[in-house]
């Protein structure tokens, strides 16, 4: 396998690394959500620093040793950390460690996102238990979005299978 192909996925037609064809606009497609979700990661990070941060300090569960603003200004700085690298990692090996650092991240606040359900704790909107219970819903999709746009699975097989 060529660099190029090692740093920007297989050629057009190319079949030996998942079984199917994964052309230009899957991968522009794939670049395109790794942006998005940057962006989105960027915008969140700020919000916990800026104009959200009560709202952020309202969803720090209260089993949490810290007080609830170093806690939401930390995880901001993680935030615009992280969606800075999606939106700047572009070649393999770096771009799948970062979509797994970013997974790694949606997972560590999943036990929050469920104590806001479970403790009925109004943040953003999310005023009913149906409403938190949904959000719930969305965080597997996130873990699922940092990992395909960033293509870390196929890439951590690629390099066990070397």
């Amino acid at each position: 396998m060529s660099r190029r192909d090692a740093d920007h996925g297989p050629a057009l037609g190319d079949t030996r690394d998942t079984g199917v064809t994964e052309g230009r606009v899957s991968r522009s497609l794939k670049r395109a959500a790794q942006a998005t979700l940057g962006g989105f990661m960027v915008f969140a990070g700020v919000g916990h620093l800026t104009f959200a941060r009560e709202e952020f300090q309202a969803q720090v569960p209260p089993w949490v040793p810290l007080d609830p603003d170093p806690v939401v200004l930390a995880s901001g700085v993680v935030e615009v950390a992280v969606g800075s690298a999606l939106l700047l990692a572009w070649r393999q090996p770096v771009r799948a460690v970062v979509g797994a650092g970013t997974a790694a991240l949606f997972v560590a606040v999943f036990p929050g996102n469920i104590a806001q359900l479970t403790e009925h704790r109004d943040a953003f909107g999310l005023d009913t238990d149906r409403a938190r219970a949904v959000r719930l819903l969305f965080q597997p999709v996130l873990i699922g979005w940092a990992l395909w746009s960033t293509d870390a699975v196929r890439e951590w097989r690629r390099r066990r299978a070397r």
